[in-house]
């Protein structure tokens, strides 16, 4: 297997977090699988389907998460995300109820509505952050669903200590520099207060459930309480609050940078925002979508798959060898880093032609039928596949078809947003657009 050699212990550190793109540019024209160390770790980068579908389903009881995902239990606890084993196979099975597809389609009202009030707040010329907006807007989809109206008590502050945290995740140093977290450092004492302020607002959403007596309103924070009061010893106050707030975070973290991505691509192509105009139009006219108007607006549907292509929300996932594992050609020591890179895999030449650019209209037709089955994974893969993942696409569906009845927003080539790679593949700073209703 080909090898990244750094002129330092942490030279492959550095030239990943300072030019990411670059780095794997540079790593994958080596072939589809490579090592490269970054400080104490070795790693093996992958864009192969082949590959990732060994590590993720063939052979994925020999890995457990990385590293890198384990250490994000400081932030977000013991959850789905970061747990292995019986404990994540439990809260797997508790919380799928919330996630089947009739449960799904009844959310469908609640994102429209939502989108629609937020549209409605909106002014023509005006100068805004369109990330902010879109992050706001979804915020209040996964409070009316899956919280079902249980918002948190201070929503600015929640997304200011949001923000302290990820920037963490985004700083090189502490990637290189791991000890740095235990210094007595202002950055520490920031972050750690951010986090309290965070949990705090949790713990409020769940005492105020439990005030109203716990009751099961068909949202999965009631299914989880339910589940708890069933078995508290199985689910602590600890473990609730780590579900919670991994689904709150994520559940609109990653579709408001889908939209936010949809929208700056589409300010680049002015014939692809005409088509896709012209078909919301035609399927919804001035009434509000409903989820049986999805399997018809195509074209919609692939604007989202094609930004999540080109800027797939979550860009790598992490896993470690729990044992020598042998692959198709391959061995892996135990205790290697595997890191599959969507950002790589999905921008391949070998299955999408003129990858870098913006076409919704090639996933027209068979093509998803036609790619292996991890040549384009957004939503990760295998049992660990992102239990929102149908969610997460009827609402980015839903919610551009009702934006785009109303609103155009204009973004100029010199706002146009560029990626930072951090935990989830944010704008790395405002989205700066120019609202025009239409």
């Amino acid at each position: 297997m080909p090898e990244l050699r750094g002129l330092t212990r942490h030279g492959n550190t550095l030239a990943l977090m300072l030019d990411t793109d670059r780095f794997m540019t540079r790593a994958f024209a080596r072939g589809d699988a490579v090592r490269a160390r970054f400080g104490g770790d070795q790693v093996v980068l992958v864009r192969s389907p082949e590959l990732t579908e060994q590590v993720l389903v063939s052979h994925g009881r020999s890995f457990m998460k990385d590293r890198i995902t384990r250490d994000l239990a400081a932030l977000l606890g013991e959850g789905l995300l970061v747990s292995d084993g019986e404990p994540w196979r439990r809260h797997r099975r508790l919380a799928q109820p919330a996630f089947h597809r009739e449960r799904i389609a009844g959310y469908a009202g609640q994102m429209v509505e939502t989108a629609r009030r937020h549209a409605a707040t909106w002014r023509e010329g005006q100068a805004v952050d369109l990330f902010a907006l879109l992050m706001r807007l979804t915020r209040d989809v996964v409070t009316a669903t899956l919280l079902r109206g249980s918002p948190v008590q201070d929503a600015d502050e929640f997304g200011e200590a949001l923000e302290t945290l990820m920037a963490r995740y985004a700083d090189w140093r502490h990637a290189v520099f791991p000890w740095l977290a235990r210094l007595p450092l202002p950055e520490n004492r920031r972050f750690a207060a951010a986090r309290q302020r965070l949990y705090a607002q949790i713990d409020a959403v769940i005492a105020e459930r439990r005030r109203s007596g716990c009751d099961d309103r068909g949202d999965l924070l009631g299914m989880l309480m339910a589940a708890r009061d069933e078995d508290p010893a199985q689910m602590s106050d600890e473990q609730l609050r780590a579900e919670v707030l991994i689904f709150y975070l994520a559940g609109h973290e990653t579709v408001a940078m889908a939209l936010s991505w949809a929208f700056a691509l589409l300010s680049r192509r002015p014939d692809a925002w005409d088509l896709l105009t012209r078909e919301v139009d035609a399927v919804l006219g001035t009434r509000d979508a409903t989820a049986e108007d999805v399997p018809k607006l195509v074209y919609t549907e692939s604007v989202i798959l094609e930004s999540m292509r080109l800027y797939p929300p979550v860009w790598t996932i992490g896993r470690e060898a729990l044992e020598d594992v042998a692959l198709d050609g391959l061995t892996l020591a135990r205790g290697t880093q595997v890191w599959i890179v969507q950002w790589a895999a999905h921008r391949n030449p070998r299955y999408f032609p003129q990858p870098l650019a913006f076409l919704p209209e090639r996933w027209k037709g068979d093509l998803k039928a036609g790619l292996p089955r991890f040549a384009y994974f957004p939503f990760g893969g295998g049992p660990r596949q992102c239990i929102g993942s149908g969610f997460a696409m009827l609402e980015a569906v839903l919610v551009l078809a009702t934006l785009v009845q109303r609103w155009r927003p204009e973004i100029a080539p010199r706002d146009q947003p560029t990626p930072l790679f951090s935990i989830t593949l944010r704008p790395s700073g405002p989205v700066r657009a120019r609202l025009r209703a239409r």
